[in-house]
């Protein structure tokens, strides 16, 4: 098995570099860190140079997105706005308990339909593996000022705990797909369930305040150092990923409910000061990944490309996945250019890299490569319509919102 060797990190390096170099002329341009890199892996892979030879399977990549989103997930949530959230919860509570049903649903139906060659519980893992947004690519987004706080908290929600309810759905389907069992065993796929997401809270609420508490208490006898206080959320953050990973429970909800507790108890203007090295470090990270992600994924999707696999990866980021947020929405008075918003700003990333990479590593289902293909495909063509459309949609939305007043949603922060 191949590893990262010398090569690999000179260009990873040299990639980081150039971009850094050059990174305030290219800040607000079309041209985001994740298509950059995407498109420099992509260059430097198997499929163009050869220079950068990764297994898929090799396990580095994995680690890295997994890293990578529990940081970044531990980050978003630190910074919200607890209080707002727990007023407007009525957009996270839809997004999560109707829309993302509802997509898997249809996910799972479409991919049926157009992958015949698929099981019943492939079609599923397919669908829940597409299912979580990125919080990540999302960035742009939901730190954007102008919009309405209500959205920009319900979309961080949303991304901060919908792939991690998604875990013990997608180990089910791949576990029941692998086995060719009949789902006999739904019983024990729902207190699987209820157990990681339980797990996954506890752990993350205890070392949220474990961690805020005591940070918070030597902030005001004055023995922390500046530059040593930004450690303390990359700590929490492994604390609770790690944590809650060995006792069995989804390490990405219990980073993002960690997150929540500590921002809660440092105190909102804290919980920013404090986290600054973990942004950055997320960004890097982030940047990598994706890097990886076109060197190594992208490649080997192409070579199991076809029409149905392109037709299914953009149903998923529009009908999929829009559809049933507009449904979802009804009844909130969020009127049609909110719902189309939140709606199209689903980006999937980092979660689906992983999970991807976790069909390939953890499973053994006939369908796995067609899988990974149409996710990697799917994410990749996320990268460049999200990216691209960022900041025009996001402008265009914002000065809608500041011409209307409206329930919910249409009201601004």
């Amino acid at each position: 098995m191949e590893e990262i060797g010398v090569v690999d990190v000179l260009l990873i390096g040299g990639a980081l570099l150039a971009y850094a170099l050059f990174s305030r002329r290219l800040a607000g341009s079309p041209l985001t860190p994740a298509i950059a890199f995407v498109v420099v892996g992509i260059v430097v892979g198997s499929g163009v140079l050869d220079l950068l030879r990764l297994p898929v399977g090799s396990g580095e990549l994995r680690l890295l997105a997994e890293t990578t989103l529990a940081l970044v997930l531990f980050t978003d949530a630190s910074r919200l706005d607890s209080r707002r959230v727990i007023r407007d919860r009525r957009l996270p509570v839809r997004l999560l308990a109707l829309a993302l049903p509802l997509t898997i649903v249809l996910g799972g139906a479409l991919a049926a339909l157009l992958f015949p060659g698929l099981g019943v519980f492939e079609a599923v893992a397919l669908a829940v593996l597409l299912a979580p947004t990125d919080a990540a690519l999302g960035q742009a987004v939901v730190s954007d000022e102008r919009l309405p706080g209500v959205v920009r908290e319900g979309l961080s929600v949303e991304s901060g705990l919908n792939d991690g309810i998604c875990v013990p759905l997608l180990l089910g389907a791949l576990t029941i797909a692998e086995l060719e069992s009949e789902p006999e065993f739904a019983g024990e796929i729902a207190t699987s369930f209820l157990v990681e997401i339980s797990v996954a809270v506890a752990v993350g609420v205890l070392t949220g305040v474990a961690v805020g508490a005591l940070a918070r208490s030597a902030a005001r006898h004055g023995w922390v150092d500046g530059g040593w206080w930004r450690v303390v959320p990359l700590v929490a953050a492994a604390l609770a990923y790690v944590g809650t990973d060995a006792a069995g429970g989804s390490g990405f909800i219990a980073a993002f409910v960690a997150g929540i507790a500590y921002g809660r108890l440092v105190g909102r203007e804290d919980a920013h000061r404090s986290t600054e090295l973990s942004e950055e470090v997320g960004s890097y990270l982030s940047a990598v990944t994706f890097l990886l992600f076109g060197a190594v994924m992208v490649p080997a999707a192409m070579a199991e490309i076809d029409v149905a696999t392109v037709v299914y990866a953009v149903l998923s980021l529009t009908v999929i996945r829009m559809l049933p947020v507009v449904l979802s929405l009804g009844g909130t008075g969020a009127r049609w250019p909110t719902r189309a918003f939140v709606g199209w700003f689903g980006p999937r990333g980092l979660a689906t890299v992983v999970f991807a990479l976790t069909v390939v590593e953890d499973f053994d289902v006939p369908g796995a490569s067609r899988i990974v293909a149409v996710a990697t495909v799917t994410v990749l063509l996320s990268v460049l319509a999200h990216g691209l459309t960022a900041s025009a949609l996001t402008s265009r939305y914002a000065t809608w919102v500041h011409g209307h007043r409206a329930p919910l949603t249409e009201e601004p922060s």
